[in-house]
């Protein structure tokens, strides 16, 4: 099983990480919750898979679940997943007591909600349905503080865990990801990559199938959707951005990484519970 090969992936030896008290944990300029955070930057340079699990249940039990099984990533889906920012919160904290970076897909490019969740603890964004440059460079620039970007200053629960200079380093720890999944968004990938300051592109496949033409689908080895697929990773590979896709079965996810994505999605909770119930009620 896909699932099983875990440690196979994992980071080397945990980081020393140096406790200032009242100030949180700090290893080597990057932030970390009170255990030491996975850094998602550091295995996509070392070209070691990420492993992100997926959140729709509004339940911060359900979120530590998921965060301790040894994912290095999880995402709060705040877009599709049945979760509002005061779901969101306590499933940060959640996830903030293990090693897992925690990500939220927001619900729209609305500067304001990816600000909020950055406060809140989140240590990078997903941004969907990014059309354009303009997109793309609007969401960087919500996730930045000045001068770098627009991003207002005010990391409530962030420089809690994190210390009160976090915002010293938050520019370059904080990932920002732009969907490209849309006739659009191909259209003008070129553009889109050289975003600046943009950290990766996550491929969402059933939107993806969407614009393509064909009917929309999670793991789709259609000619043209792998072609597309090709293309992004392409792209990404020539400006040195991290690719994340979407899969919904392990071995599409093992050929997604032999093709060159840097972080798959392998599991989400409502799947998770869906596929172990009716394994359970097979037997009877």
């Amino acid at each position: 099983m896909f699932l099983d090969n875990l440690d196979h992936y994992r980071a080397g030896e945990p980081r020393r990480i140096v406790v200032d008290k009242g100030r949180g944990c700090r290893a080597r300029g990057y932030w970390y919750s009170p255990e030491h955070m996975i850094d998602l930057r550091k295995l996509a340079q070392s070209r070691t898979p990420i492993l992100n699990g997926w959140l729709s249940i509004p339940s911060s039990v359900v979120a530590e679940v998921m965060a301790r099984q040894g994912f290095h990533s999880i995402c709060i889906d705040m877009q599709h997943g049945l979760i509002d920012y005061g779901d969101c919160v306590p499933m940060l904290q959640a996830i903030g007591q293990t090693t897992a970076a925690p990500l939220v897909r927001v619900p729209s490019q609305e500067p304001a909600m990816m600000m909020k969740v950055l406060d809140a603890g989140a240590a990078g964004v997903i941004v969907p349905l990014v059309d354009n440059l303009r997109q793309a460079a609007t969401a960087v620039a919500a996730c930045r503080y000045p001068p770098q970007g627009r991003r207002s200053f005010g990391p409530t629960r962030a420089a809690l865990v994190a210390g009160s200079d976090y915002h010293l380093s938050a520019n370059y720890d904080i990932l920002v990801f732009a969907m490209i999944e849309t006739v659009d968004g191909l259209a003008n990938l070129q553009e889109i990559v050289c975003t600046p300051g943009l950290d990766g592109i996550y491929i969402g496949p059933s939107d993806l199938s969407y614009a393509l033409g064909l009917p929309p689908r999670m793991d789709n080895d259609h000619p043209d959707h792998l072609a597309a697929v090709e293309l992004i990773l392409n792209s990404c590979r020539e400006q040195s951005l991290i690719v994340g896709i979407h899969t919904a079965d392990p071995e599409f996810a093992q050929g997604a990484l032999q093709r060159g994505a840097d972080m798959v999605t392998i599991a989400t909770d409502i799947a998770c519970m869906r596929q172990e119930a009716q394994r359970r009620l097979s037997y009877f």
